[in-house]
């Protein structure tokens, strides 16, 4: 696998050009700490991959005098699952990044948390509220008009951290009490007014146990937690930009922090025919609409990982698309585009037959076999070759035979002549069908004058050239075809705020047929890449393979629907 970030960007986003001009004023000692903080509430997913190649990405850029953090904000233990810790940690791992020593939790710093609030408590910028979620919404006010402030806004600091050590020690139920910043209920920007800090949560924390039942809110415990850690350049995606005024408030506010980090926001991906929501990508699961977080036709990086995406082609895409301050809808066909170009350097070819139809060839030996010579890889010489065997019965592709052909089809039709790849020319002769009228045999001649190329002689130059399996020797494997997930570009739009975006789901998103396919094809291993050529990437499942019985997964079709401007 090739490095996962190169030691100089080929070009600087304004992201990075903030960076360099930190590092150049010596900002921080000249040293670049960012972090990656997911919550363990779900499955990582193709999005969050931009983030993580940005911020483990800066830190091989500016190495050795930076690092990025992995750190887990696991605040809301209702939520939250020790399965999703470790998926995130594989996923991370998987992309080819490593965050070394630097792996922590937001309950690693409860306490302290809990002390930074007690201290804006004693400042007077934090108060006990009675009021219920229900008032506190409907007192916040709206874009045009300001909010109301609460009744228990005025209480004293004694009082607020009687009652906030009360929560605590768990005399409350949920949702009795909650914890407020004490910032301006007439802010035109929403989050300064009063947000809540921390809630009241009788719930079971996967690391702490039960020694807690309230817990901070994430607009808290984030740039806390940063500060903390001694991050430098806290990046996150543009729905934050809002809540960066908080952010600094916080850390202007409370003293002690051993760093001042600043927060800086880009625009997240949007994926054409893609649902990126967390919660909707949930349901799909609950509802059982896809097999799993990793079903392949999933966004979530297990579920392009078991489709066959790779590594290296994720970060291309990565750095392809770029950082921006505005929101923009990324091609599919773009993703796919840096699938197909780092396949095509090292999948391996083989020949399958999807949708099979017999050729026998009428003037070959009865019981002769031979091996053709052909290469594994084109693209790669020290893949070597291999010897396909090839007899007087095939299959063809279906799609590679048309009786009554439409212009411009240039593959096997009645009398019509094509090449057996690597092999020698045939012609059709005769069509057989069965007595509903469907073809079950074309009987062909084969020219043995025509191996290694040669044109024939006599007759019309050959425009087309097929694939094709030995019928003796051809092995019977599953195949997977999987296409995209939805029918629409972008159904949550489509679907609008009100809609089901689920009516969207692709019928046929997942097509399994019975493929015919070269034996050597027996011996692949589970997670796999191949060429199945004329066809497609396909990845031997690693989950569903077995011993001398592989799986396939159609990755991506072979034909590029991107083209790159050059």
């Amino acid at each position: 696998m090739s490095d996962p970030a190169p030691a100089t960007p080929a070009s600087l986003d304004f992201i990075r050009e903030m960076i360099a001009a930190d590092v150049a004023a010596g900002r921080n000692g000249g040293q670049v700490i960012t972090r990656f903080p997911p919550e363990p509430n779900g499955y990582l997913h193709i999005g969050h991959a931009k983030s993580i190649c940005l911020n483990f990405g800066l830190s091989l850029e500016h190495a050795p005098n930076s690092r990025c953090h992995l750190r887990f904000d696991d605040t809301n233990p209702t939520k939250e699952e020790v399965e999703y810790v470790e998926s995130i940690m594989e996923d991370v791992k998987w992309l080819g990044f490593d965050w070394g020593d630097h792996l922590f939790y937001a309950s690693d710093y409860f306490e302290k948390l809990y002390g930074f609030a007690v201290q804006l408590i004693e400042k007077g910028l934090a108060y006990v509220d009675d009021q219920t979620p229900e008032q506190i919404r409907e007192t916040r006010g709206t874009l045009t008009t300001p909010g109301t402030a609460s009744p228990f806004r005025e209480r004293s600091p004694e009082e607020n951290k009687a009652l906030f050590a009360r929560m605590r020690a768990g005399e409350f139920q949920n949702g009795e009490k909650v914890l407020r910043a004490k910032i301006d209920m007439a802010s035109p920007n929403m989050n300064l007014r009063d947000p809540v800090i921390y809630r009241i949560l009788h719930a079971h924390h996967h690391r702490t146990g039960d020694a807690w039942c309230i817990y901070p809110m994430y607009d808290y415990a984030h740039p806390l937690s940063d500060a903390l850690e001694g991050i430098t350049h806290s990046l996150c995606t543009l729905e934050f930009e809002h809540h960066r005024p908080l952010y600094e408030w916080l850390i202007n506010n409370v003293d002690g922090l051993p760093g001042a980090p600043y927060q800086r926001e880009f625009a997240r991906l949007n994926l054409t025919y893609t649902v990126m929501s967390k919660r909707k990508l949930l349901r799909l699961v609950k509802d059982g609409l896809v097999n799993g977080w990793d079903d392949p036709r999933m966004p979530t990086l297990s579920g392009i990982r078991r489709r066959g995406y790779t590594p290296a082609a994720i970060r291309s895409f990565c750095k392809a698309i770029g950082l921006t301050k505005y929101p923009s809808l990324t091609e599919l066909n773009l993703l796919e585009h840096h699938v197909r170009e780092d396949l095509n350097k090292h999948a391996l070819r083989v020949y399958a037959v999807l949708k099979p139809i017999k050729v026998v060839l009428t003037n070959y030996p009865e019981g002769q076999v031979e091996h053709v010579e052909v290469p594994n890889n084109p693209e790669n010489e020290a893949d070597g070759k291999r010897q396909v065997p090839l007899s007087r019965e095939l299959y063809i592709d279906a799609d590679d035979f048309m009786e009554t052909p439409v212009q411009g089809f240039h593959r096997l039709v009645p009398g019509g002549e094509v090449r057996l790849k690597y092999a020698f020319c045939i012609i059709c002769q005769e069509v057989i069908k069965d007595a509903a009228g469907n073809i079950t045999e074309l009987r062909c001649t084969y020219d043995d004058a025509t191996r290694h190329g040669a044109k024939p002689i006599g007759r019309p130059k050959v425009k087309g050239t097929i694939h094709w399996v030995s019928a003796a020797h051809a092995a019977d494997v599953e195949v997977r075809l999987y296409d995209k997930l939805f029918t629409v570009e972008q159904p949550d739009e489509q679907a609008g705020e009100d809609g089901d975006f689920t009516q969207f789901l692709n019928p046929a998103s997942l097509e399994v047929v019975t493929a015919k396919i070269e034996p050597s094809i027996l011996s692949a291993k589970p997670g796999s890449h191949y060429q199945f050529e004329r066809v497609g990437y396909f990845f031997a499942d690693p989950k569903d393979s077995q011993p001398g019985k592989p799986i396939f997964n159609r990755t991506v079709q072979l034909k590029d629907g991107f083209v790159v401007k050059k």
